[in-house]
């Protein structure tokens, strides 16, 4: 399968030096939206959407403090839906979407495909759907799925990989694309992994912000980053304890997996690079 690494929205935030490591404190940083788009036999899968052409439309249906902290760049090139018409297919051509979480910043573009197959665990779905909670109000946005998606909901049973239990397969056709529970962030959240060969890409969404969470004598992560991370957690141990697999994954099977997460700049240079 052929896998297109992708940016569907850049996020400035200001302090550069608290999210990014380096620069100035009032300097604008920089984070990501990295999406997948994977051409396969049967058509085209995108992981995740960034934000969207509704988004970019109508930016304040992504919430005042969003739109203020976040600084979303807003530029409709930057849309999955351009990029996928940029690489000369259609819409259309995308026949699943499987989404890590349905954050506001990774189901924007949800709407720009409105045939594709949305596939999502049940328990976020069920969160996202509800929005029970103070914290749920403001990350999960009914206007960006008011289109009434083909959600196809993954729960119950599956199979071990890599250590982790209750992996399911994108379809009993598609077996080289797999949804994995990474619970914490959100109370669904999964990673994707694509096998692509003799190896493994997993997308572990926002189980992690920072690369070197998961490396072994990474940097540590920039203050303003980690606490950003613990005010979105939902489960905050469950997250810690997933975020440590994924770094014992990659300590120990790091040849065979190779892992990134959403926002994290460093990490989708290295993924184009490869």
């Amino acid at each position: 399968m052929r896998v297109h690494h992708l940016i569907a929205a850049t996020l400035c935030p200001i302090g550069a030096r608290l999210i990014n490591g380096q620069g100035g404190l009032f300097d604008r940083g920089r984070l990501i939206c990295h999406v997948l788009l994977i051409e396969t036999e049967e058509g085209l899968v995108l992981v995740d959407t960034g934000l969207g052409t509704g988004d970019i439309a109508n930016p304040k249906r992504l919430g005042p403090p969003f739109v203020m902290f976040a600084a979303p760049r807003l530029d409709p090139a930057e849309t999955a839906l351009a990029q996928v018409q940029a690489l000369g297919f259609k819409a259309d051509d995308v026949r699943h979407v499987v989404m890590t979480h349905l954050d506001l910043d990774h189901a924007g573009g949800l709407s720009d495909f409105p045939r594709a197959k949305v596939h999502v665990h049940a328990r976020e779905h069920e969160a996202a759907t509800a929005r029970t909670t103070f914290q749920a109000k403001g990350r999960y946005i009914p206007d960006q799925w008011r289109h009434g998606p083909n959600w196809q909901l993954h729960s119950g049973g599956g199979e071990h990989w890599f250590g982790f239990d209750g992996v399911k397969a994108l379809t009993s056709r598609e077996t080289d694309v797999l949804l994995i529970p990474l619970f914490g962030h959100t109370l669904g959240h999964c990673g994707v992994a694509v096998r692509t060969g003799d190896t493994w890409l997993l997308h572990a969404g926002d189980s992690y912000f920072f690369h070197g969470q998961i490396e072994v004598n990474g940097p540590a992560m920039p203050g303003g980053l980690a606490r950003f991370q613990k005010l979105v957690d939902t489960d905050r141990p469950q997250r810690i304890a997933n975020q440590a697999r994924l770094h014992e994954l990659n300590a120990n099977h790091g040849g065979a997996v190779k892992i990134f997460c959403a926002h994290d700049p460093v990490e989708h240079a290295r993924c184009i690079a490869r």
